[in-house]
């Protein structure tokens, strides 16, 4: 299907292939006196976003939509990847994450409008709950103007709706699909999704015009992650009975861990354009989501197991080398890599756990703008007012069952011995049961309800209110001299965070307080049992039984009362005493209101002069804060007193920026930007409220009011050359200096190097760390409980600077031209990219474990050694590229793109929340190859499929250091969606 370039773009491209009119003379300029360019499909997108880059005053990057709904990516996350200095993650393998300079501090707007996020973090809205079908185009602005909102370190990313008065035919456009996850066990998923606009000269003289997208997608994706912990150590020569002649690392913990998620997702834009005449226009714009995304996923644990470290001696070990970390040579090790670890003797230990995780995420945001425009003589005018909402609720009921093996012994304690087997070879990190032990249960003895009590009920019902409004007015001054012109203006916006947690956690450590599952049978199902569908392994839990996480999700009170029967059945039976369990309340020590009110003023003279051109103004803010808590202490009579804590802090600002082109030839242009912008803290991290969870592992966030925005200098020079129709080579090198960083400040307990044990009695932790009054005791104590000593976590403002800087190289190149001499092979075309980016400086720390740094005592000899390394920047790959081939003509269409990113230090690492090692984990280089294929039936109908993630990359993460102790796995799933697509 052909289609003609609007006249934005064709001004665009005439503009910058001259290099000799300047920007009002581009608006000014006949479309009649333009050459029509007749393209289509992807070298039509590519030619007016180059054309769009091109002429810009800053560098920016831009992705155009091949058609309506059509972006070269489903998904959005996805869809930024494509773009230079681009880096993205995944959650079970679908895009969430966007870096760009490896940096997660980034901005999101919706036609220049902020957005605001369904958590307490700053970036915007999250990329999931948009669907790429609504946006026309994709702006990354690295090199901020004077009149760019403040709040991004890397670059601020600007999603584009359509605009009905740059339409030249109706618009009227419908899409079907349907993706298919090859890991996951529910159908085919459907997205539909449309779009309509036109424009009508008015009797007046005035023009009107309106455009109304809307989608609904579901989707259902699966990530299976192994996981093992091997963080202690049996030295050579103890009294151990599993005591070799070397040191090494026994089992700790191994897990099973099932991640499904699946979301339903509908999405509204519309818009609306009035222009009484041609120097005047006013616009209405609505954007809608609305996002159900819910996590029914499962854990099979062998817990326990580190109480046989001294007795479960490996068939087999593997040799690690933990590198060099901070210049501190860590030496190597043996691991165990192979064995069986028996039932403890008196049949305690390791433990068999089944735990069903049903969280959900129910989201509805708003975005509005009304505002007007009026273009004089030599003054432009803009005002608008705009609404961002975010109301979310975040339910859960997960639950955890303990497996009671009938043939161990049992005692008072709800839990009793399950023989395990591992395999950690080849990266399997697998485990099951060691059906060769005597003790060893069946699989009708595992899927027997009779078998499990229940140990842990988890619910939640928390809720959170984001919510911006704004107000801004923008001026523009133009002469007839080197500065064309001066903008200028003022922009006020009221932004508030409001968090409730609501929540019941009760753990249930006793035999005679726990209920058995024949009690509430009704509830339970069997468990997946694909774990090896992934990749083919042949050691794995197969049969368990889990409360029904479908049941839990859509029906949690029902749940909570047959759970509730059961309790009260059981005391018949035990004389037991134990209480119902409780629906969620709101724990008052953990809401949060933060509420933020800025005033910024900007004013940049823009110019022009021979091949030079660019802007130069500066941006000045000032911002008040109010956070408001609670603080929970009891009286005299044990009584719980709740009071309200208000802290008030401000801060303010001045923002110089530059951005100056050069057309040093007719294809050349070379760039240079400085600038300096902010970061604000998350909300949670000014919040002084507390909130505990039952992990032991798990660290308390200790908020911190007096937190101030990070400060950030950048800098920025590349050349762009533009030596054929739709092609480029460019070469970029940027610098960043960040002041005030966020940092993680992590007080942990202290834990006996040789029982590993915390301190249990509280309500103090002379050692270090804070008492968590609900959290399982489990391996680090000597009797089952609640009530330890956890880490503690802070975000502060880094005392030293962070310096980051990178090279960034592009290449664009299609054959089109060469028609005459090529054929058909003229449909080819290339794109690649490739950054390579590093870190440098800053000051806070991160401490090894009590545990580790008694296995480093080991390694390197060195007595009470404490080992520590510089904080990393989470999510930065130093090196990064994509490669695209495609191919159009005679109406097909196909494209194909590997992306590869080298290793990085992540957060991400299954269901605990704390550091194993003391270290954030390093993800492994990875390579995911995407692919797609469309062929235009008709010029209306098409048809076509689209693969993500075709050869089934999978994740591999390490502890202590790339290529170390790997501990963790991503085993993801193939995304295929195909469909047709028709424009009327």
């Amino acid at each position: 299907m052909k289609h003609k370039l609007s006249s934005v773009t064709l001004a665009i491209l005439s503009a910058t292939a001259l290099n000799v009119a300047s920007a009002q003379e581009a608006k000014q300029q006949s479309v009649d006196e333009l050459e029509v360019i007749e393209v289509s499909g992807i070298r039509q997108s590519l030619t007016n976003a180059l054309a769009q880059k091109r002429s810009a005053a800053s560098l920016v990057e831009v992705i155009e939509a091949v058609d309506i709904g059509k972006l070269p990516d489903q998904n959005l996350a996805e869809v930024l990847e494509n773009v230079t200095g681009v880096q993205i993650t995944r959650q079970a393998g679908v895009g969430t994450g966007v870096q760009i300079r490896g940096t997660n501090a980034n901005r999101t707007e919706i036609n220049g409008v902020s957005t605001v996020g369904s958590g307490s973090g700053r970036t915007g809205i999250s990329f999931e709950d948009v669907s790429a079908s609504m946006i026309s185009g994709v702006e990354v602005i690295k090199s901020p103007e004077a009149k760019t909102i403040e709040g991004s370190v890397g670059g601020t990313i600007n999603l584009r709706t359509i605009r009905p008065l740059q339409l030249n035919d109706t618009l009227a456009a419908f899409r079907v699909q349907a993706e298919d996850s090859s890991l996951s066990t529910d159908s085919i998923k459907p997205r539909i999704s449309g779009s309509w606009g036109d424009n009508w000269q008015l009797d007046s003289g005035g023009e009107f015009g309106a455009v109304f997208s809307a989608s609904y997608a579901e989707q259902d994706v699966t990530a299976f992650r192994p996981r093992a912990d091997r963080d202690n150590s049996v030295a050579a020569g103890s009294d151990a009975a599993s005591a070799q002649s070397f040191d090494f690392l026994p089992i700790q913990f191994l897990i099973q861990d099932y991640d499904n998620y699946e979301s339903e997702t509908v999405n509204f834009a519309g818009t609306l354009e009035w222009a009484p005449n041609e120097n005047t226009k006013f616009f209405f714009d609505a954007v809608m989501n609305d996002q159900d995304r819910r996590q029914e996923s499962s854990r099979v644990q062998a817990s326990g197991v580190s109480d046989l470290r001294n007795v479960a001696a490996p068939n087999e070990f593997e040799t690690v080398d933990f590198g060099v970390l901070d210049g501190q040579d860590l030496g190597s090790i043996q691991a165990a890599l192979k064995g069986v670890i028996p039932v403890e003797d008196g049949g305690a230990d390791p433990n068999l756990r089944f735990s069903s995780d049903t969280n959900a995420r129910q989201t509805d945001s708003q975005i509005f703008r009304l505002g007007g425009q009026w273009q004089g003589d030599k003054l432009f005018v803009s005002m608008e007012a705009s609404s961002s909402r975010s109301d979310s609720n975040t339910p859960s009921f997960n639950t955890t069952l303990n497996f009671i093996n009938p043939n161990v012994a049992t005692n008072d304690s709800n839990e009793n011995g399950t023989p395990f087997e591992y395999d950690l070879s080849g990266g399997a990190l697998a485990f099951g049961i060691a059906q060769g032990e005597a003790n060893a249960p069946t699989s009708a003895q595992l899927l027997d309800p009779a078998n499990v009590v229940l140990r842990d009920v988890n619910q939640g019902r928390d809720t959170t209110e984001n919510k911006e409004d704004a107000i801004r007015a923008d001026f523009n001054y133009y002469f007839d001299s080197m500065i064309t012109s001066v903008d200028f203006g003022y922009r006020y916006n009221r932004s508030s965070s409001t968090s409730d947690q609501v929540r019941n956690n009760v753990g249930l450590r006793k035999m005679a307080d726990s209920p058995s599952g024949d009690l509430f049978a009704e509830l339970l199902v069997a468990g997946p049992d694909n774990f090896n569908k992934a990749d083919g392994r042949t050691l794995f839990i197969k049969d368990f039984l889990l409360v029904n996480p479908e049941l839990a999700g859509s029906n949690p009170d029902y749940v909570l009362e047959v759970l509730n029967d059961a309790i009260t059945a059981n005391n018949a039976l035990t004389g037991s005493d134990r209480a119902p369990i409780s629906s969620p309340t709101s724990q008052v020590s953990a809401f949060f209101d933060i509420e933020e009110t800025t005033h910024a003023l900007y004013a940049q003279a823009n110019f022009e002069y021979e091949m030079f051109r660019g802007n130069v103004g500066v941006r000045y803010l000032q911002t008040d804060i109010t956070s408001t808590g609670n603080s929970v202490t009891t009286d005299d009579d044990g009584n719980q007193v709740v009071s309200q804590v208000v802290s008030e802090a401000d801060y303010n600002f001045v923002l110089p920026r530059i951005n100056i082109s050069a057309d040093v030839s007719e294809d050349v242009l070379v760039r240079l930007g400085w600038s300096k912008d902010i970061r604000r803290p998350d909300y949670d991290d000014l919040s002084t409220s507390v909130s505990y969870s039952t992990s032991p592992n798990s660290a308390v966030a200790i908020g911190n009011p007096g937190l101030g925005p990070e400060e950030v200098t950048s800098f920025d020079i590349s050349t762009e050359w533009y030596f054929a129709p739709s092609a480029l080579v460019s070469v970029g090198y940027f610098h960043k200096k960040r002041k005030d960083l966020h940092v993680t400040k992590q007080v942990d307990p202290y834990e006996d190097p040789t029982t590993g044990f915390r301190d249990v009695v509280g309500p103090t932790c002379e050692a270090g760390g804070t008492f968590n009054p609900i959290a399982d005791i489990n391996v680090f104590g000597p009797e089952p409980g609640v009530g330890l000593c956890v880490p503690t976590q802070t975000t502060v403002n880094d005392a030293d600077t962070r310096t980051q800087q990178g090279i960034e190289l592009a290449f664009q190149y299609d054959l089109s031209e060469f028609e005459s001499d090529l054929g058909w092979a003229s449909g080819f075309g290339v794109m690649a990219n490739y950054t390579y980016q590093k870190s440098s400086g800053g000051e806070a720390i991160d401490n090894a474990t009590s545990r580790a740094n008694a296995v480093f005592a080991l390694t390197t000899g060195i007595e009470n050694i404490d080992v520590s390394a510089k904080q990393p920047l989470l999510d930065l790959s130093e090196n990064a590229y994509n490669f695209t081939l495609y191919y159009e003509k005679y109406g097909f269409s196909a494209r194909a793109r590997y992306t590869w990113r080298e290793g990085y230090r992540s957060e991400d690492f299954g269901s605990t929340s704390s550091y194993p090692w003391g270290f954030p984990v390093v993800q492994e280089d990875r390579g995911q190859l995407n692919a797609s294929v469309n062929y235009d039936v008709t010029e209306q109908f098409s048809v076509g499929i689209e693969a993500v993630n075709l050869t089934k990359s999978d994740v591999s993460q390490s502890c202590v250091n790339e290529g170390s102790l790997l501990c963790y796995q991503g085993l993801t799933d193939r995304r295929i969606t195909f469909g047709a697509s028709y424009r009327f």
